[in-house]
């Protein structure tokens, strides 16, 4: 049999190379961000700005390569942004936890904030691995067997984030809907803007959402279907909804949520990212 077929389309050099710019701008913003706002939970999402920009960096490359396409390329562009909205799940889930300590809200949340980002970035860690497992042995795949279980591996690791995810927006919608309903309890610092943090959540966790399931549907439908052999569905639900991402972000920078969280003791959540592989 032959082996995994890398693209079943030419790939566009000049869409390449236009979201690797755009991604390489919010990047800069983001590190510009991050350092100045010392937002240090925010470090997944820079790293997933990255993985974007260098993904598309990558998929230009092979562009440029066409017809004669090598694997190196190939595998990183697959796996960078495969892989990036992990790590802006991560970040995500950090924020609601953040805004309900600091509205002392924990009584109208289904998850402990203690408990919050541990269980979401534990399921975001899993789905990261099973999704680099199956995307290196899909990239590498000599035999159908081992196209079909890369496809299968990453099918499971999008299925574990669609999960964890869709449980997450519940999380967040019970907890919005408990404080609204509940004004007294928001003790802590009332001067956070937090129903605009919470609005922001909603559409970021939808776009990344709506990417997911995009992702399950091609992989299911393997390398011989329609959704592979487009180019286009990749920059309309994927690098298109991702940019979007970032860019809500460099807009509505989370940094205010710290306005009321600086404390002398070790950052829970911080402590949870050093020892998640998110380094």
């Amino acid at each position: 049999m032959e082996g995994f077929k890398l693209y079943h389309y030419n790939p566009s050099a000049g869409a390449a190379i236009a979201f690797t710019a755009l991604f390489g701008l919010t990047t800069v913003v983001h590190i510009w961000q991050l350092g100045r706002n010392r937002a240090w939970y925010f470090i997944p999402f820079f790293i997933g700005c990255l993985f974007e920009t260098l993904g598309y960096l990558a998929r230009y490359i092979s562009a440029k390569e066409t017809p004669d396409w090598t694997t190196k390329p190939y595998i990183a562009q697959s796996l960078m942004l495969l892989l990036a909205p992990a790590f802006f799940a991560a970040s995500i889930y950090m924020i609601l936890g953040r805004i309900i300590r600091l509205l002392n809200g924990a009584s109208c949340s289904l998850v402990r904030p203690s408990w919050l980002t541990k269980i979401f970035v534990t399921g975001d860690v899993l789905s990261f691995f099973i999704q680099s497992g199956g995307g290196g042995l899909l990239a590498t795949a000599k035999t159908k067997s081992k196209i079909d279980l890369g496809n299968n591996m990453i099918v499971v690791g999008l299925f574990v984030q669609i999960v964890f995810f869709g449980f997450f927006i519940v999380v967040s919608l019970v907890f919005h809907r408990r404080m609204l309903k509940t004004p007294l309890h928001a003790v802590g610092d009332t001067g956070l803007p937090w129903a605009r943090y919470m609005k922001l959540l909603y559409v970021a966790s939808g776009l990344v959402m709506i990417r997911s399931i995009y992702r399950v549907v091609e992989y299911v439908q393997g390398s011989d279907g329609y959704l592979q052999s487009e180019e286009s569905f990749v920059y309309i639900f994927d690098a298109t909804l991702m940019l979007i991402c970032c860019l809500l972000f460099n807009i509505f920078h989370p940094s205010g949520i710290l306005s009321g969280y600086h404390k002398a003791q070790a950052d829970p959540d911080l402590e949870m990212l050093n020892n998640s592989g998110y380094k």
